[in-house]
C-alpha cells in the first residue's frame, strides 16, 4: 500500500484547489413573479457547517457560461408587444440607472427582493409628464418676474446718481482701462481729460501731421490719404465719424469739400467719383505767399484743440455741480481739479458734425421713373407692361406708430440709513462737505505741494532728531543732514526736496530747529532736549489746520 502524502488530504477535502476553473461571470436571470425562486433548505442538526451554494452560482461539474453574455428574460416572463412588460424588454428598455443595475446584480443572491422590484412601474405616465412641464413653466415665469422686479428696483436706486453722472455710449460696458483712466494718471490730480477725449486729441495731432506734410507739398489732401496715414501712426481705426468729431470741437481747423477729377492712382476709385478733400485754415497775411503749416502752427493748433476739449468737460462738470444737494458753483478761473464724485470717464462722447456729402445723382429706382423718362422712346405695348408692373409694386406707406411717452423721473428719496435723522443736521453736514469740496477744487498746485510736505513733517522730525543723536554733534551742514534724512526716510526723495522740508520745518518751529548761514555753508542746529512727541503733535495740528482752510 502506497504511503499517502500530506497534500492528498487537502486535495480530498477541497477538490477545487487542484485544478481551479476559470472564474466567469454567472448568468443572472430575473425570476418570474409567478415562480418565486426556491429558498435554500434550512440546515439540519447533523449537517455540516459549510454554506450551501446558491443555485444560480455555477458548480464545478456544470459548464461555465461565457464571460460576455447578454441579459435575457425567461420565455415565460416575456409578454406581448402591447403589455406593460414589453416596455421593459432589452430591445425597448430605456437606459438603466446605477441603482437599478446594482439591484439587478444582487437579484441572484436575494431573489425575494427581485419579486418586489418587479411591482414598481417602469414607465412614467403622460399625466405626470404634463404636471412636471406645467410646474417648470410656472417656475420659469416666476424667475422672469423676480429678475424684472430686481432690475426695476436697481434702476430706481441708481436714478439719483444717474442724474449726476452722464451716461455712457449706448449703455454698453466699457473696459476698465477706459472707465478708470482718470484715476490712473500720474502726478497730482488736475483737470484730466476722459480717455475717449485723449484719443480724439491724439487723432487730431496725427491728422494735423499728415495734412501738413501733404499741404506743404502742394498736394490735394483727401480723406483716403489721411485715413491711411493716421491708422499707421496710431494703430487705431480712423473714420469719417472721427473727422466729424474734430469738426465739432474745432470748427475753424479745416475746410471740407467734395471734389472730383482728383488723381488717385487706384483701381477701385475713378476720377469722376467725388472725394472728401481737407484744407487747413491758416491766417494769411496780405501780400504774402501761401502760408506753410509749420511746427509752431501744429503746436498752437494742438493746444487750442486741447483747451476746447477741457471746456466741453467743464460744461458737464458745471451741470454735475448744479445737480448736487446743495448745489455748488465754482468760478471757472479758480477750478484746478474735478469734483471727487464726478466720474470724468463717463462724460458723453462728442457728437460728430455733418460733413459735406457728394451731390445726389438722379438714379432710376422704380418702374414709374423709367416710364416717365422714356415714355416717348418705347412702344405702346411696352408702356402698358411697365405701367402694370408699377401698379403691382406700389405699396401704401404705413403710418408711423406714435412714440410712447417717457415715464416721469421719480423724486429723489432719502436713503434708508438716514431715516429718522434731523433734516437740519443733514443740511449742515452737506453744507460743510460742499465747502470742503469747493476748497479742494479751487486749491492751487503750490498749495497742494505745501500740504503734502506738511503731512510728511511729523515723521521727518523724528528722522532728523535720530540723525542728530547718532552723529553726536550740536550742528550739521545742510548737505549732510539732508543726505542722512533721505537715506533714512521710507520713501525715495532727493536731497534737494529734503532741503525744502527742512526749511519748512524751521519756518514752522524756529525754537526747535534753526538754520545758520556761515560763509558759503548752511548749518542746521536742533534742540535735542525738547519733547519729540509734543513737536510731532504740534506739526500734525498745523497740517490739519492748514488743510481745513
Amino acid at each position: 500500500m502506497a504511503q499517502c502524502r500530506l497534500t492528498d488530504f487537502f486535495a480530498r477535502r477541497r477538490p477545487g484547489l487542484r485544478d481551479k476553473p476559470t472564474r466567469t461571470k454567472p448568468a443572472w436571470r430575473t425570476p418570474s413573479p409567478a415562480k418565486p425562486a426556491p429558498r435554500a433548505p434550512a440546515p439540519g442538526p447533523g449537517s455540516s457547517r459549510k454554506r450551501a451554494r446558491s443555485p444560480a452560482e455555477p458548480t464545478r461539474d456544470e459548464p461555465a457560461p461565457p464571460a460576455r453574455r447578454r441579459l435575457r428574460l425567461p420565455a415565460n416572463a416575456v409578454a406581448g408587444p402591447s403589455s406593460p412588460a414589453a416596455a421593459g424588454s432589452p430591445e425597448h428598455s430605456p437606459p438603466q440607472s446605477t441603482e437599478t443595475k446594482k439591484a439587478a446584480l444582487s437579484a441572484g443572491q436575494r431573489p425575494w427582493l427581485a419579486a418586489q422590484e418587479d411591482k414598481v412601474p417602469s414607465k412614467v405616465t403622460l399625466s405626470e409628464l404634463k404636471s412636471c412641464l406645467q410646474r417648470a413653466q410656472e417656475l420659469g415665469a416666476r424667475v422672469r418676474e423676480l429678475k424684472a422686479s430686481a432690475q426695476k428696483s436697481a434702476g430706481e436706486a441708481s436714478a439719483p446718481e444717474a442724474r449726476g453722472h452722464p451716461a455712457g455710449l449706448c449703455g454698453e460696458q466699457m473696459p476698465a482701462y477706459q472707465r478708470f483712466h482718470a484715476l490712473a494718471q500720474p502726478g497730482p490730480p488736475g483737470l484730466v481729460l476722459p480717455y475717449k477725449y485723449q484719443v480724439l486729441a491724439e487723432m487730431f495731432r496725427s491728422m494735423d501731421t499728415i495734412v501738413s506734410m501733404l499741404y506743404n507739398r502742394s498736394e490735394t489732401v483727401t480723406f483716403t490719404k489721411v485715413k491711411q496715414g493716421v491708422q499707421d501712426m496710431m494703430r487705431k481705426r480712423f473714420e469719417e465719424r472721427n473727422v466729424g468729431q474734430i469738426k465739432t470741437v474745432y470748427p475753424g481747423s479745416y475746410r471740407f469739400r467734395q471734389e472730383r477729377y482728383i488723381p488717385t492712382f487706384k483701381d477701385g476709385v475713378r476720377r469722376s467719383d467725388y472725394q472728401l478733400t481737407i484744407e487747413p485754415l491758416l491766417d494769411q497775411q496780405a501780400g504774402s505767399a501761401a502760408p506753410q503749416l509749420t511746427a509752431s502752427h501744429l503746436l498752437q493748433r494742438r493746444q487750442v484743440f486741447s483747451q476746447k476739449l477741457v471746456a466741453r468737460v467743464r460744461e458737464h462738470h458745471r451741470a454735475f455741480l448744479a445737480s448736487l444737494n446743495p448745489p455748488m458753483e465754482v468760478p471757472e478761473d479758480q477750478l484746478t481739479r474735478w469734483h471727487p464724485r464726478f466720474n470724468v470717464d463717463e462724460v458723453p462722447d462728442v457728437e460728430p458734425a455733418e460733413l459735406p456729402q457728394p451731390p445726389a445723382v438722379e438714379k432710376l429706382a422704380s418702374a414709374q421713373e423709367v416710364l416717365a423718362r422714356a415714355r416717348s422712346l418705347m412702344s405702346p405695348r411696352m408702356e402698358k407692361a411697365l405701367s402694370d408692373l408699377a401698379q403691382r409694386t406700389a405699396q401704401p406707406s404705413s403710418p408711423q406708430p406714435p412714440s410712447p411717452a417717457l415715464p416721469a423721473t421719480p423724486p429723489a428719496t432719502p436713503p434708508a440709513a438716514l431715516k429718522g435723522v434731523s433734516q437740519a443736521l443733514l443740511e449742515r453736514v452737506r453744507a460743510k462737505e460742499a465747502q470742503q469740496q469747493l476748497a479742494r477744487m479751487t486749491r492751487r498746485p503750490e498749495h497742494e505741494q505745501r500740504l503734502q510736505r506738511l503731512e510728511r513733517l511729523p515723521e521727518l522730525a523724528r528722522v532728523l532728531r535720530s540723525v542728530f543723536v547718532s552723529e553726536r554733534k550740536p550742528a550739521l551742514t545742510m548737505e549732510v543732514a539732508c543726505a542722512r534724512m533721505a537715506g533714512s526716510y521710507r520713501a525715495a526723495m532727493s536731497p534737494g526736496e529734503m532741503e525744502k522740508h527742512v526749511q519748512l520745518l524751521s519756518e514752522l518751529l524756529p525754537d526747535w530747529l534753526s538754520l545758520h548761514h556761515i560763509r558759503t555753508d548752511t548749518y542746521v542746529k536742533l534742540d535735542k532736549a525738547a519733547d519729540l512727541a509734543g513737536v510731532m503733535a504740534q506739526l500734525a495740528r498745523l497740517a490739519r489746520a492748514e488743510a481745513a482752510l
